[in-house]
Order: C-alpha cells, then sequence, then structure tokens
C-alpha cells in the first residue's frame, strides 16, 4: 500500500477549504497540516512550490518547514535539478522513519495487527485468536497485542490505530457492540492510559473507508460495503469520514429488506445482514453448481442495490466498493447490484457510477486504521 502521487485534492482543495473556518489560535497548527498534507500526497516539494500550493507566505512556510525539520518529520534532499532561475531545494516527508501499529478487530474470531509505515507499508503482522473472549476479558487480550506489536516496531511510533466494529463516537468511546459486549466502552482512553501512546479508535467500516480514500485512491464520495461476518457502510462526503447524529452512518447492515425475513442478531428479522453476511452467502450457496449459485448471488445483489439507491441518490456519490471475498461479490452480485442501482435511480445519478471491489483487500481496516493516527497526529488523511 502507498500513498497516491500528483498535487492531491486532499492537500489542495480541502484543506483550502477549510482554512477560512479555524480559529485564529489554531492556525499555526492547521498551517502545519496543510504542509505535511501536501507533502504526503504530492511528494518532495520545494519551498516556493509549497507556498503556492496551500496559498500561505513563503514566510510562513520557510518557519513551518524549519520546525517540521527540527521535529524530524521532513528532510531536505537536495536541490532539484533542471529549471530556469535560482536551484530550488526540495523537502520530503520522511515517511519511512515513523511508524504506526493498526489493529483490526473486525473478524469475531481473531485480531489482525500490523506495524505500519506512514505509507501503510507492513513492517510486522501478526494475527491472534479471540478465543471468544469478550468484554473485559477482550480489552485485556487487544492491549497486550498493542504491546507486542509495539515490541515489533523498528522505528519510533506515533501512535495506534484500531478499527472495531460497533457504534464509536469521535473521542474512541464504544457506544454500542453486542457481539464483543461492549457498551459505553472508553476504548480508545483505556489503551491509551494502558500503552502510553496516542491511541484513536473508530468503527471498522469507517476506517476501512478512510484506507481506501487515503491509500486507496477512492473517490472523495463513496461509500465502502464492508461483508464479512456482519455488514456494514463507511461514507466519505466531500473528503470527509460521515459521523452520523448518533455516529452510527453507514449502518446499512440493519436495513430491513425482506418483511418476515430470518431472524438478525440485533433483535429484528429480515435485515440486509441477514442475506449478504458471508456465512449466510456461503450457506445460500453451498452444494450448487456454478449457474445456480450465481442465480442466487445475483438475487442478493437486487436486494443490495435496492436497498443502495435511496443513499446513492440522496448522497450522490461518485463510487461504490465492495469489501470482502471475491468470490462471493465480484461476479453475479455485483453486476446485479449495479444494474438495480441504475434501474431504480436517475440517470444523472448513477449512469455513470461504478459499483467496485475495493483495492486493499483485506488490509483495508489496518490501513484505514493508520489514516487514524495520521489523521489525529499529524493532520493528514
Amino acid at each position: 500500500m502507498t500513498a497516491t502521487t500528483g498535487v492531491s485534492r486532499r492537500a489542495l482543495g480541502l484543506g483550502l477549504r477549510a482554512r477560512s473556518k479555524v480559529l485564529p489560535e489554531h492556525t499555526r497548527a492547521h498551517n502545519r497540516s496543510m504542509v505535511l498534507q501536501h507533502l504526503f500526497h504530492a511528494g518532495p516539494t520545494s519551498r516556493a512550490d509549497l507556498a503556492r500550493a496551500t496559498g500561505l507566505t513563503r514566510v510562513t512556510v520557510s518557519d513551518l518547514v524549519a520546525a517540521l525539520l527540527t521535529e524530524g518529520l521532513v528532510e531536505e534532499l537536495g536541490v532539484r535539478k533542471g529549471g530556469v532561475g535560482k536551484p530550488a531545494m526540495l523537502v520530503g516527508m520522511r515517511t519511512e522513519e515513523f511508524q504506526v501499529v493498526a489493529l483490526d478487530l473486525s473478524d469475531e474470531a481473531v485480531v489482525r495487527g500490523a506495524v505500519l509505515t506512514l505509507t501503510a507499508d507492513a513492517v510486522e503482522r501478526r494475527t491472534l485468536d479471540v478465543a471468544g473472549r469478550t468484554g473485559d476479558d477482550l480489552v485485556d487480550l487487544v492491549a497486550d497485542f498493542a504491546r507486542l506489536l509495539l515490541g515489533d516496531a523498528t522505528r519510533p511510533v506515533i501512535g495506534v490505530g484500531l478499527g472495531s466494529p460497533g457504534v464509536v463516537d469521535p473521542a474512541g468511546r464504544v457506544v454500542e457492540a453486542p457481539n464483543r459486549r461492549w457498551a459505553d466502552l472508553p476504548l480508545a482512553a483505556i489503551l491509551t492510559e494502558r500503552l502510553g501512546l496516542p491511541v484513536h479508535v473508530a468503527n471498522d467500516a469507517d476506517t476501512a473507508a478512510l484506507g481506501e480514500y487515503t491509500y486507496g485512491g477512492a473517490d472523495d464520495a463513496m461509500l465502502v460495503l464492508t461483508v464479512g461476518q456482519g455488514v456494514g457502510a463507511g461514507i466519505i462526503l466531500d473528503g470527509a469520514r460521515v459521523h452520523g447524529a448518533g455516529n452510527a452512518a453507514g449502518e446499512l447492515g440493519h436495513v430491513t429488506v425482506v418483511d418476515d425475513g430470518a431472524p438478525c442478531a440485533c433483535g429484528r428479522r429480515g435485515c440486509l445482514e441477514t442475506l449478504l453476511a458471508v456465512p449466510a452467502l456461503r450457506r445460500a450457496v453451498a452444494g450448487l453448481d456454478a449457474d445456480a449459485a450465481d442465480d442466487v448471488l445475483a438475487g442478493v445483489g437486487r436486494v443490495l442495490g435496492t436497498a443502495l439507491a435511496p443513499v446513492v441518490s440522496a448522497l450522490n456519490l461518485g463510487e461504490v466498493l465492495l469489501s470482502g471475498p471475491a468470490d462471493l461479490l465480484d461476479g453475479a452480485l455485483r453486476e446485479a447490484t449495479t444494474q438495480t442501482l441504475r434501474d431504480r435511480t436517475m440517470r444523472a445519478v448513477s449512469a455513470h457510477l461504478p459499483v467496485r471491489m475495493a483495492t486493499l483487500d483485506e488490509d483495508v481496516v489496518l490501513a484505514g486504521a493508520a489514516v487514524l493516527v495520521l489523521a489525529a497526529q499529524l493532520g493528514v488523511s
């Protein structure tokens, strides 16, 4: 996984739009974020080009770069060759000299973890069997696993990011995660105290969306549908993660799609998750030949397209990404979802809307967990 290259929308448009809303006492921190954002996505740049790209004065940029050099976050890379006029010294972000610990709790059976560079390249990976642990026991397990990963780091770690199932507020408090027996749990605060490093926690589907947006080159108005033991969605709109009024945006898995359907873990019946979750899909196609399996998967795809149509229309999304097993999702199901979206929405909304597989595969939540840390600690997303 590598960061995108070229002059980024995130470094230019998003940063400049937000600048006018920043309070005076936060101006320096915001300007610092703009400089790092541009260097992260655009690569090595001269101070003069940084000033032009960010809209900051050359004096301000020089001051910020000097401070970042002192912190060790950026380095001078030599004089740019070619061009006219005085040769320009390039500065670049030291993305390989700092690391992040990322954890993925989206699977009920295992916790996945990795030590990543700032560009989400894996230095070390580990998987740990959950062994049915929930509640406080699971918190203890996660804390011990994070310590193990911190011991694997080969460079200074700037923070820990974690993608968790359930409803998670912006402070990293798990409001509700029934399958983990977590409720009103200040997970980020607990782990920060135990690990002695900043820990940032978000819903796993939201985290997946951040990973695809920052590292996977996804559109700045998109939805990632995560399909595993459950079904969830992360939404990016105008380059920002959508939280919702109760921090529960994207809970599409618990939208009722079949009257009097199968019982769901949420206590209701006929939720999308009862058809689309991986265990349900595996059961539905078990023992069928290829054609019959495709018919079943296409039927689920039509239900999914029907559920997604009002969301796509209301938000005018640029793309929909499916994250999960390709053998189930990337074929008849995806094609039927695409066709149903086109049948049920205005042409202006869906005629050119791609429904595609996510690019980061099983690393998507880990990559997004790294973005949680980058955004909170460095202002980079």
